[in-house]
C-alpha cells in the first residue's frame, strides 16, 4: 500500500488534535523543547533531522530534532523549540503550523524535553539555513521510510539499573537513537 505524503501531513493533523501528551514535572531536570518539523517535498512528507557538530555544548555529532534549553527570557517551552529551530536551521517561527505535542521526555542527560510537531508550509522547497557552529548536517528523511519496519530495531539498553527496550531508526549511514528515536517512534505509532 502506497501513502501519499499530503495523506500523511493530514493524519498528524487529526491524531495529534486529540492527543493528550503525557506532561512530566521534575524540577531537577533542565527543561527544553524540540520541534519535529514535517513538510511535504516532490509530493512526500519529511521529517527534517539535525546531525549536531563537535562544537556543541551537549550531543556532539547526535542525531537530533531542532532545539535546546529553555532560556530564561523564554515564555514558555513552545517559545523555545520554535526559537531554537530558527537559531539551528533557519525555520522562520511564522512558517511553521504548530499541529499538536508528544509526550514529555527524560533523557540520561537530565535534560526534560517536550516535543512539538509543526508542519513547515512552502511551496518551492524550503530555504533551510543551517547554523554551521551547531549543525554539522540536516537530514531530510522520508516520513514514509521510517514508518517501514525494516528502518527500524529494538536495542537493549539500560535505565536506571533496569534493562529496556528502546528503537532506534536507520537512515543511509546515519543510525538515529536516544530521545530522538523515542519521539520518532511515538510519532510513527500515532501515525499508524
Amino acid at each position: 500500500m502506497v501513502v501519499r505524503g499530503q495523506d500523511i501531513i493530514l493524519r498528524a493533523k487529526e491524531v495529534l488534535a486529540s492527543y493528550s501528551p503525557t506532561c512530566l514535572d521534575n524540577s531537577e531536570a533542565v527543561p527544553a523543547a524540540v520541534l519535529v518539523p514535517l513538510y511535504m517535498k516532490g509530493g512526500e512528507a519529511y521529517v527534517l533531522l539535525t546531525e549536531r557538530t563537535q562544537h556543541v555544548e551537549h550531543h556532539k555529532g547526535q542525531i537530533s530534532f531542532p532545539g535546546g534549553a529553555q532560556d530564561p527570557e523564554d515564555p514558555d517551552l513552545l517559545t523555545t523549540a520554535l526559537r531554537e529551530s530558527y537559531e539551528e536551521t533557519g525555520i522562520r517561527p511564522e512558517d511553521v503550523e504548530v499541529i499538536g505535542q508528544l509526550d514529555d521526555i527524560l533523557t540520561i542527560t537530565n535534560f526534560l524535553v517536550r516535543p512539538y510537531v509543526g508542519v513547515i508550509h512552502s511551496y518551492a522547497g524550503y530555504p533551510f539555513a543551517p547554523n554551521p557552529r551547531e549543525v554539522a548536517t540536516l537530514l531530510e528523511v522520508p516520513v514514509s521510510h521510517l514508518l517501514d519496519g525494516r528502518h527500524m530495531e529494538l536495542e537493549l539498553r539500560q535505565w536506571h539499573g533496569v534493562p529496556v527496550l528502546v528503537p532506534a531508526f536507520l537512515w543511509g549511514n546515519y543510525r538515529i537513537w536516544g530521545a530522538t528515536a523515542r519521539i520518532l517512534k511515538q510519532l510513527l505509532d500515532l501515525l499508524r
